[in-house]
């Protein structure tokens, strides 16, 4: 890929210190203790089930107005992950199209866009079901404890959840599919991933997904369960209807011709992972595993391979993103300083052996989702990418924003700006770290 004709880096640095100073309806970046909370206003909904590290609903917000989104459009979210640019969007009555890769998260953004449940009936429909686990949770009490397939269990994160918690949560598992009722299931469902990871299990976030010191011998699983079933039924309950549409995907980002038209997005709002060493497979690893996403090694593998390359463990030898940025001097260079300084600390490990490749993977793989996206936006289409710069690999610092606005540049794109969203303090490099929304507009 060329990159005679990339943003000069004067350009980069210009964008981010004015921060669209001349344009009136320019976002203004919240103080960063607040910039990723989730707000108590915003709870409806996104609070479901949600990612620990998803963007909040007000940056959402902020973006539908600067780019003066109005009911009747179609906005994109091709990494959607739990939904908040769908649920927000949907809340105003725009249109929404989602993609995502990862199954459960992909079921939980089609869930939390779905309103059209009756309240009442769905809160007497979980009240039956856990009534009936409840009555077989006693009659087992004491007994046998109900367990995973030996080669499914060894997917969790080892103590992820105790065994009586466990065996609890399978029963009443059993006893949603028993009583299955569309659309009353899938809610019964999300109700139970959240529940399970924030108050079942042995998780915690802080913010790598990991488990707890102490653990939770036993747990009110049904009581935690129907805490979140009557949280959904209030929100839906209190929900003015929608006419919006929205439909969301389980695909691949990079390859989206099958699922989207040609011309048909007005607008996209989204954030892709990170070029980092976070797995995010181990996020929703628990619920993965629990609903019947992941059975196997071979499951994992596949789920794995779907998805943007981001990190190490989801590197494979058949991968050829890479060539997309193979003349992209300064991306070809930060792979070269990852691996020089590998050599020199004496890094021997498979995974750091392959950090400078999984960097030049992931803009490659960003670049193809860029280019594949063309054929779908209208012409005028603004576009937002909530990205975060880097030192993962080494201390080697990667100015994800920067680089991606190159990238898109290259392919045709407009660069309106980078503004600054948020700063984040690394303790590894004990640097404040920028996180960015690049913006770009679709010239067509």
């Amino acid at each position: 890929m060329a990159t005679h004709n990339a943003l000069k880096k004067r350009d980069i640095l210009h964008y981010q210190q004015e921060l669209f100073s001349a344009n009136k309806r320019a976002v203004a970046p919240k103080k960063n203790s607040l910039a990723n909370k989730l707000d108590q206003n915003d709870r409806a909904f996104h609070d479901w089930y949600r990612f620990v590290l998803s963007f909040p609903p007000h940056l959402v917000r902020d973006y539908i107005a600067r780019f003066s989104l109005t009911p009747g459009q179609t906005l994109l979210d091709p990494f959607c992950g739990t939904g908040t640019t769908l649920v927000e969007a949907k809340k105003q009555g725009i249109h929404t199209i989602g993609i995502e890769a990862n199954p459960v998260a992909h079921f939980a953004s089609s869930v939390k866009v779905n309103w059209q449940v009756d309240s009442g009936k769905f809160l007497e429909h979980a009240e039956i079901i856990a009534e009936k686990a409840e009555r077989k949770i006693t009659r087992h009490s004491g007994g046998f404890l109900r367990r995973l397939p030996e080669e499914t269990e060894k997917l969790l994160l080892k103590e992820s959840i105790s065994p009586i918690p466990l065996h609890k949560s399978l029963i009443l598992l059993d006893e949603i599919r028993a009583c299955c009722e569309e659309p009353f299931s899938s809610h019964e469902m999300i109700a139970l991933s959240k529940a399970l990871v924030f108050s079942i299990s042995n998780l915690h976030f802080g913010p790598e997904v990991g488990v707890r010191r102490v653990k939770k011998q036993d747990a009110s699983v049904i009581e935690y369960w129907m805490e979140e079933i009557r949280a959904i039924a209030s929100d839906i309950n209190n929900q003015s209807p929608s006419t919006a549409i929205s439909v969301v995907y389980n695909a691949d980002a990079r390859e989206m011709a099958g699922v989207l038209k040609p011309n048909s997005i007005d607008a996209v709002f989204t954030s892709p992972p990170y070029p980092n060493e976070k797995d995010y497979t181990r996020t929703t690893r628990l619920e993965s595993v629990l609903l019947g996403y992941l059975n196997n090694k071979d499951d994992l593998r596949r789920l794995k391979k779907g998805l943007l390359r981001s990190n190490t463990r989801n590197v494979y030898k058949g991968d050829t993103d890479d060539a997309w940025v193979s003349h992209h001097q300064e991306i070809q260079s930060i792979a070269n300083t990852i691996e020089n300084r590998r050599i020199e600390l004496n890094k021997t490990s498979g995974f750091e052996k392959m950090y400078g490749r999984v960097t030049k993977l992931y803009f490659g793989g960003m670049a193809r989702h860029f280019a594949d996206l063309r054929q779908f936006l209208k012409p005028g289409a603004s576009l937002g990418y909530v990205v975060g710069d880097q030192a993962s690999y080494l201390r080697v610092m990667i100015k994800t924003g920067e680089l991606l606005a190159e990238i898109a540049e290259s392919l045709g794109y407009e660069v309106v700006g980078i503004d600054l969203f948020r700063t984040r303090f690394a303790t590894a490099t004990k640097r404040d770290m920028r996180e960015e929304v690049v913006i770009l507009k679709w010239p067509g």
